[in-house]
Formats: C-alpha cells, structure tokens, sequence
C-alpha cells in the first residue's frame, strides 16, 4: 500500500470570542415530521443505500433473528415494496456495510450471530438480482463504515475480534479478483488516526468524513475527511470543548457510536446512537467552514442502530433500538422549519 500524507487542519477563528452557555433547547431550528413506516420487519443494525430517486434497506437484526430480505422505498410513491432477498447463501446478517456505485447497490461484511463475514454482493434494481462480488479481502468484521464516491466505493474500519483502521477501495469495472485495492489507512502514514467500530460517515464535494465511533469502550472525539484523488486523510476540528473559542461549546453532545448520517444540500446532519445512553441530539456539519451547529434532536424515540438517507435533499431516519424495544418508524428533518410538537 502506498502511504499517504496526513495533513491536520488548524484553525484560528478572529475577534473576541469566549466561553457562553451555548443555545438551549428553545433556540434550536429544525422539525421532524412522521414519514412513511417501514414495511419491513422492526429491526436494528440494517445497511442502505439509495440509487436515482429510492432507498434500500436490507439485513439487520432483532434481539431474536437476522434478516436477507430487501426494501425499497419511493418518495414520489411514498410506499416501501419488497424486492429480492439476498440469496440464501448469504448468509442473515446485521452490522454490515454498504453504498451504491451508479445503477447497482453494494452490501458485505457484518455478523450473522456466530461469525464475522467478508462476502459482498451487488443488487441490481433492473433485474432485481444479487451477483456475488469478489470477497472482501480485509479482515472479516462487522461495524464497518461503507461510502461510495464517484465511481468506487469504500469500505473501512471496524471490528474483527480487535479494533480496525484499514481502507479498501472496491472497483465494479474491474474483472473478477482484481476489484478490491488497500488504501491509506485511517491517519495515514503521519499516523494519528484511532482504530475504530459504529463510526459514522457521509460524503461532501467528492470527500468522506468519518466521525467519533467506539475504541475499546470509549467514544471517540474526532472527525476525519478522506479525500480520494490524493489518498489522504486529514483531521478536522475535534468534536467537543477542546478550544478557548466559543464556537466548540456544547460539541460535547457530538460523539456517539452508532449514529446516522444523511446530506441535504450540501450540508450533513448527524444524529441518533449512544453515548453512554441512548441520544437524540442533531447537529448540521458545514464543509466549507468546519463547523458544526446544533438543530433541533430527533423527535422520534431515542434510538441506536437506526439507518438515514437523503433523497432529493430529503433526509430520513427510519427502524432502530432502544435497549429491547426495536423500531420501524420513520421519520424526516426539515432542517430550516421552527420545531412542531406532535407533527
């Protein structure tokens, strides 16, 4: 693999700032609105993936069983419709990863209740098919990160009996045995990058940016963007009150393992998973400043293991757990509107 250069960003923001209390709850914009439930079984730990205008949720799990079915959701139907299970020797799963590339949806990894796996298949909406891929070739795990950029898609991070950093670009065009490549593990050849599980990651402007997830039981405070023509890593603000400024004053609630991600204009808003406890709080990241800005929290029940997705810059959270209550529910985040009760 050849190493790439980390380069870690560092910020001097002007004038006078200094400590306040930060916004309440009161002062925060933002509404959720109850969207369209999942048909599917109530579930956590699923893996999406949107191609043109629908979303796919497959796998997850209950406290019970794991599932191989497919869903796919239409905005303009607003109905889910059940599509092709993965094929029964994919094996049930939940904590997988995945991401479309194009026309074609991309699911692997994850855990079926007694091992970590590593087979990885495509869907294709057109001839509602899976074609088995070529295997995964990093360790077997679960909990990966998955992001597709232009016409790769990745996958990193991890848990295989130990904690992950390493990166794999996978390449659909390429023939069989040769579609997977090693790339800059997370930090780079500088180092500084923190191996990891649950992380969360959406894609900006043709980079990923991966924040927070689990190392060893603590939840980490940081945020990584991975930008792919150059293979490098590069560190962003940390993700709680660790300057003198005022602007990182309540970054404190931004942490978690397990949370969503979905992007609406140009703009990310992560919210959802745990931190201790299960969490609702909502932050809207901006790419071009670096900064993070707290909207409204989930107004759905407190959830971990859910699935987000955007559409047409509509974003949605949809299925999750809190502690043995499992979710089909979902919801979408109008992130400019004054906060509704009981809408």
């Amino acid at each position: 693999m050849v190493g790439a250069t980390i380069i870690v960003s560092t910020f001097f923001l002007t004038g006078g700032c200094s400590k306040d209390s930060g916004d309440s709850e009161s002062d925060l914009i933002g509404n959720w609105t109850r969207a369209s439930d999942f048909d599917g079984d109530a579930r956590s730990e699923a893996v999406t993936f949107v191609i043109d205008d629908k979303a796919y949720i497959s796998t997850g799990a209950t406290d019970r069983s794991r599932f191989r079915d497919l869903w796919e959701f239409s905005t303009t139907r607003g109905y889910w419709q059940q599509k092709a299970d993965l094929p029964v020797s994919a094996n049930a799963r939940s904590s997988a990863a995945g991401f479309a590339i194009g026309s074609k949806g991309y699911l692997g990894t994850g855990y079926d209740g007694a091992n970590y796996l590593n087979d990885f298949w495509e869907y294709d909406p057109a001839s509602n098919q899976w074609t088995q891929k070529d295997n995964f070739p990093g360790s077997a795990r679960r909990d990966a990160s998955g992001f597709a950029i232009g016409n790769y898609g990745y996958i990193t991070c991890g848990y295989s009996d130990g904690y992950l950093k390493d990166l794999w670009q996978f390449n659909p065009a390429a023939t069989s045995g040769l579609q997977w490549q090693q790339k800059a593990s997370l930090g780079g050849s500088s180092g500084g990058g923190i191996k990891r599980m649950a992380a969360t990651v959406f894609v900006l402007t043709d980079r990923a940016y991966l924040v927070s997830g689990n190392n060893n039981g603590e939840i980490l405070k940081d945020c990584w963007m991975y930008n792919p023509s150059t293979d490098e890593w590069t560190e962003k603000r940390k993700i709680y009150d660790y300057s003198s400024e005022s602007y990182d004053d309540n970054y404190t609630s931004i942490p978690r393992q397990n949370g969503v991600a979905f992007v609406m204009n140009d703009k990310a808003y992560l919210t959802t998973g745990e931190n201790s406890s299960v969490i609702s709080t909502t932050w809207e990241y901006n790419p071009s400043s670096d900064l993070w800005t707290e909207k409204t929290g989930f107004e759905g029940t407190a959830r971990t293991g859910a699935v987000a997705f955007a559409i047409n810059n509509r974003g949605f959270v949809i299925t999750g757990r809190n502690g043995s209550s499992i979710m089909d529910n979902a919801y979408e985040f109008h992130p400019t509107e004054e906060k509704v009760d009981g809408d």
